[in-house]
């Protein structure tokens, strides 16, 4: 399969460090054009699944403004320019929680919207995290840290009550990994 090649693109919304629309045209493995693609450009983000040393996952009750309602939200925020993704997960778990931890899992790296762009989310999860200081988050929303048991969050899981794509999908992964691994993963 080929991929599809960019031929021009021009800026047609700048709205500071959070949103780029450029429009592109494409040309097509057939030789097509199209020459009003839209690309939104936004930010880099981790989002985090904490697990402390006590098994308890760490998330937050938030209410998010592009969100019905209050959602449960896992630690999370955008990766600084030059800034390294596993790097920008400790900094967030720490800032947002408190919390660090000594064994991270890569999680994996997936564009948020197939063909339209948007930014690159890394998942991961932290095991074994302990409280080492209080939080510093910057956060514009009020937020609740909870500390849940594994059912508990396989419950909110399962009742959508994580009100975001990537978040649930994190969570997901997060408890895929811990399932198959079991719980001595942590000691290999």
């Amino acid at each position: 399969m080929r991929p599809w090649k960019t031929r021009s693109r021009s800026t047609i919304l700048n709205h500071g460090p959070y949103l780029t629309v450029e429009n592109h045209t494409v040309e097509l493995p057939d030789g097509r054009v199209i020459s009003e693609w839209p690309w939104v450009i936004t930010p880099d983000y981790v989002n985090v699944v904490a697990v402390t040393e006590r098994d308890e996952f760490l998330c937050f009750r938030q209410v998010k403004y592009g969100v019905e309602g209050a959602s449960l939200v896992p630690v999370g925020g955008y990766i600084e320019p030059d800034e390294e993704p596993l790097d920008a997960a400790k900094r967030e778990l720490l800032e947002e929680t408190g919390y660090e931890a000594p064994d991270w899992i890569d999680l994996g790296s997936y564009r948020v919207c197939r063909n339209r762009g948007f930014a690159m989310a890394q998942f991961y999860l932290a095991r074994e995290a302990r409280s080492v200081t209080e939080p510093d988050a910057d956060d514009l929303e009020e937020q609740e840290l909870l500390r849940l048991s594994r059912s508990g969050v396989e419950a909110a899981l399962e009742a959508a009550e994580f009100k975001v794509l990537p978040w649930a999908t994190v969570v997901a992964l997060a408890l895929h990994h811990t399932r198959e691994r079991g719980p001595d993963a942590s000691k290999e």
